[in-house]
């Protein structure tokens, strides 16, 4: 993998520039906008509250973080049960850090009970994000196909709420009904809303299909819808806990591929790391951003 990488360096993927496409803010493209943002989720330290992971993630040298799990009621540091207090104090917290926030993901919304619930439930969640000041919200879409068109008719209704704030929604690959990049392309289709797009996850790719998938192959049936990443590695047989550039991912490959479809910039924020206590987290959260500065670098 090593030497992939270095090979990878001077290859021609060197030549997969383009101009900035920021469809999943809907504002005005800016300096900012133009680059490869390049952060952390939450989730390696959501054993402890988030407060520890914007610590480690700032230490780092992570500029943007993107908010996830953590050891909460809900376990998530944003959900459809945070309140606007808690959302100010949760963006507070970032900033205090310096850390700008590229990304949330919020869990489920109640669409089970009804659509109007659902819709309650999301836009609620966008206004916490609004105040914390998120680029995007990352769903994790459904499993269950009888709530399926509740719960993306709920999206597609509140993604003009979401763009009036200035704010992007996604859909991850994450198994069940939106596992590959065709399935969530139909999905982006369907919503069919500009500030909805596709955060992709290559290690999702791998994962639900029990390694059968290379996100390469998955890579070219995504083009011109992905607004994002959750930089996520594999190793078999189901493992995710892996830091980004120690797996089975090609990611050279995959961001050329992506950068083919149009994906020239963005975030891309690193989901899982190699498990460990909290000194041994933030040298791979280093090592993370060490790889993604060198891997974007070529680009």
């Amino acid at each position: 993998m090593k030497m992939k990488r270095r090979m990878f360096l001077k290859s021609s993927v060197a030549g997969c520039v383009g101009l900035a496409v920021a469809r999943d803010a809907g504002a005005d493209e800016t300096q900012e906008t133009a680059k490869w943002r390049i952060g952390c989720y939450t989730r390696p330290w959501d054993k402890y509250e988030y407060r520890v992971a914007l610590d480690a993630i700032a230490e780092a040298g992570y500029r943007y973080v993107g908010l996830m799990t953590t050891k909460s009621e809900t376990h998530l540091v944003v959900s459809v049960k945070t309140t606007p207090e808690e959302a100010h104090a949760i963006g507070d917290e970032c900033r205090k850090r310096n850390l700008k926030v590229a990304s949330v993901y919020g869990g489920d919304i109640p669409v089970a009970e009804s659509l109007e619930a659902g819709i309650k439930g999301l836009r609620g969640l966008i206004d916490c994000c609004a105040i914390i000041g998120v680029e995007n919200l990352m769903m994790g879409g459904v499993g269950d196909q009888k709530i399926f068109d509740a719960y993306y008719n709920a999206i597609a209704e509140c993604c003009p709420y979401a763009a009036e704030k200035k704010m992007g929604i996604s859909v991850k690959p994450h198994g069940g009904l939106n596992a590959t990049g065709p399935q969530c392309r139909a999905i982006i289709n369907r919503v069919a809303q500009k500030n909805f797009g596709l955060w992709y996850d290559p290690g999702n790719i791998f994962y639900y299909s029990d390694g059968n998938l290379d996100p390469v192959d998955d890579a070219a049936s995504v083009d011109g819808i992905v607004v994002g990443m959750s930089v996520k590695d594999y190793l078999p047989p189901k493992n995710v806990s892996v830091t980004p550039g120690a797996g089975k991912v090609d990611f050279p490959k995959v961001m050329a591929r992506l950068a083919k479809g149009g994906f020239t910039s963005g975030p891309l924020i690193v989901e899982c790391l190699a498990p460990g206590e909290p000194p041994a987290l933030l040298d791979e959260a280093r090592k993370a951003r060490l790889f993604l500065e060198t891997l974007t670098a070529s680009l």
